[in-house]
């Protein structure tokens, strides 16, 4: 193996990969040949190092310096000063928005000091799709300890002391679930790994998928050795075409290796996967509906019992947990469950990982310690809101989740610290909002995206959802009324009450916690018919101050559809029954003469 001076680890996560970072990868490459220094210099394309917002991001070993926002035009000054002077390149470097001092450490950064890596902790280090990284890192060394223990009880034992909770969604004990699937006997088994990763604005799977393959496929041998199962199914949604690319690559040289297939580490156990891939529907994420996918039905969840334990894929015994909830188990078996129930909350162990988004500083993939605060995340890790705006809301756990507002700021994030506040963990999504989104307009978005990703089995989800997002558009439009107000209460709760799936029960959240957190903003909608925020388009005016407008024309001459008139160097009037509300005319007034109300 060659001994380079210097590795060029370049970010090759699906974000990173569509700002160019394999055309940044080719100049390195390029570059390195034309200067003889091939030998000497590594370049790799790892997984997302979760900084996103300052992506693409190369890292420099062995003097881990962190550079961010590379672009391929950058890479000749990287190799000249960097690598051949052994000079920094100060301008591509993280800047303290403090004190703007550049900063060459990632774990120096504001973004990464209270992180804490488990689940993540290959990504950003290795590359993807060479197995040899991931064994130097204690790879596959807790299959072996597993296997050469031949103790499937101890193991699952181990599972059930630390602690760990199923990452998906609904947090069930992840070494109580292995159990009682072990202890339902058949032919056959499957142990099936749902990385159907619905909501939006998340990619924890993906991200652990496109930078860790192989921790999936180690977990997955452990969990069917427990379980009794001899093979493995992963649920994969086709949209994600890299992550399935490093998932083929890493099944493929794992069956090279001997860690698939029959007799791994020459015992008696045989493992082998597969994988199934879905067409993005939402509601696969339940695991009924994700296994009735896979049997080529539609994908409809089903009452339970009997669960997947006892009755799962083709009528077989089966357990499913999603990706980041294996991407755990190595590293337990490793350092042990006692090290693992250490971090976090009394009854929420370990970390948890959420994607960051919305109007915040540090869009990006975090890792934290259950039991981190919301205004942690928020203004230590995600540098806070952006443009110095004031923080509004935090929707989490996706569009089952709901908005929290900034008396839950100081909340310690668990399970059921976020359930008590009327939201949920969740899969991980976490978007954060400002003062200028509309509470009314965001629960109408949720549910519309639930509605569309309804299955349609049950009557309360497929009519009551339906029914919920009428109003909430009516009131949008300034159609709405008081009573329609306590018809959203009110059905919200009994569609909680008798969906069939989780879908369906958690789909009103958005509307149950904007209600309760936000509800001056409803009846500003409903009584005044204004959206405070400025967002609702229907509830828009536009209008001209006279003594501010100089009669340019230029907002006249600029609209679509007439509705602005007056003559040169007089004030103009906008006719708010022709005005579409496009916003041209603001655009368009150089004198700040035109304004919303």
């Amino acid at each position: 193996m060659a001994n380079y001076k210097y590795h060029i680890l370049l970010c090759g996560g699906t974000g990173c990969t569509a700002s160019e970072s394999p055309k940044i990868k080719a100049n390195f490459e390029s570059i390195l040949a034309e200067k003889n220094l091939t030998d000497d210099v590594q370049v790799v394309a790892t997984g997302c190092f979760g900084f996103c917002e300052k992506g693409p991001i190369v890292k420099i070993l062995p003097d881990n310096t962190f550079y961010t926002q590379v672009k391929p035009e950058d890479c000749r000054e990287i190799v000249d000063e960097h690598i051949i002077k052994g000079r920094k390149v100060n301008r591509l470097l993280y800047e303290n928005p403090e004190n703007k001092a550049h900063i060459s450490d990632s774990k120096h950064m504001g973004f990464y000091k209270k992180q804490m890596r488990i689940a993540l902790r290959n990504c950003g280090f290795i590359d993807p799709e060479n197995i040899e990284e991931y064994i130097a890192r204690d790879g596959y060394k807790a299959l072996a300890t597993v296997l050469e223990q031949n103790d499937p009880e101890a193991t699952i034992d181990i599972m059930k002391k630390s602690g760990l909770r199923g990452r998906g969604g609904a947090g069930f004990p992840t070494g109580l679930k292995w159990e009682l699937c072990r202890k339902n006997a058949a032919d056959q088994k499957y142990m099936i790994c749902n990385a159907d990763e619905g909501d939006p604005g998340a990619f924890m799977d993906r991200s652990i998928l496109e930078g860790d393959p192989h921790t999936l496929i180690e977990a997955m041998a452990i969990g069917g050795f427990c379980i009794g199962a001899t093979k493995g199914l992963v649920y994969i949604r086709a949209e994600y075409p890299l992550a399935i690319h490093r998932l083929q690559v890493a099944i493929g040289q794992a069956r090279e290796y001997g860690l698939l297939g029959d007799n791994i580490f020459g015992t008696d156990f045989s493992f082998d996967i597969e994988l199934r891939y879905g067409a993005g529907a939402f509601v696969c994420g339940e695991e009924t509906a994700l296994i009735h996918s896979m049997e080529g039905k539609r994908g409809e969840p089903t009452f339970k019992p009997p669960f997947p334990a006892q009755e799962g894929y083709l009528k077989k015994p089966s357990n499913v947990n999603n990706v980041e909830t294996f991407a755990n188990v190595p590293v337990i078996i490793n350092k042990g469950w006692e090290w693992f129930s250490s971090i976090g909350t009394e009854k929420s162990k370990g970390t948890k990982v959420f994607a960051l988004a919305g109007q915040i500083n540090n869009v990006g993939l975090i890792e934290v310690p259950m039991g981190i605060t919301l205004r942690e995340v928020i203004y230590e890790i995600g540098g806070g809101i952006k443009g110095g705006r004031k923080f509004k809301a935090v929707q989490t756990g996706g569009p089952s989740g709901g908005c929290l507002t900034e008396k839950f700021l100081d909340t310690p994030i668990d399970y059921d610290n976020l359930i008590a506040a009327g939201s949920m963990m969740g899969s991980g999504g976490m978007i954060v909002m400002d003062e200028t989104s509309c509470m009314v307009s965001v629960a109408k978005f949720y549910l519309e995206f639930t509605v569309e990703e309804s299955c349609g089995k049950c009557t309360p989800c497929r009519i009551g959802n339906k029914r919920l997002c009428e109003l909430l558009d009516k009131i949008t439009k300034g159609n709405g009324t008081m009573d329609d107000l306590d018809q959203l209460r009110n059905l919200s709760r009994v569609i909680k009450d008798t969906a069939l799936c989780g879908l369906g029960q958690t789909s009103p959240n958005p509307v149950l916690s904007t209600i309760d957190n936000f509800w001056d903003e409803y009846v500003a909608h409903v009584k005044d018919k204004k959206c405070p925020a400025g967002q609702c388009k229907a509830l828009k005016q536009y209008v001209i101050d006279p003594e501010k407008c100089k009669g340019c024309t230029a907002c006249a001459r600029n609209c679509p559809v007439g509705a602005i008139s007056g003559t040169v160097k007089m004030p103009h009037e906008i006719n708010q029954e022709i005005c579409i509300k496009c916003g041209t005319c603001i655009e368009k007034c150089k004198f700040n003469a035109i304004s919303i109300i």
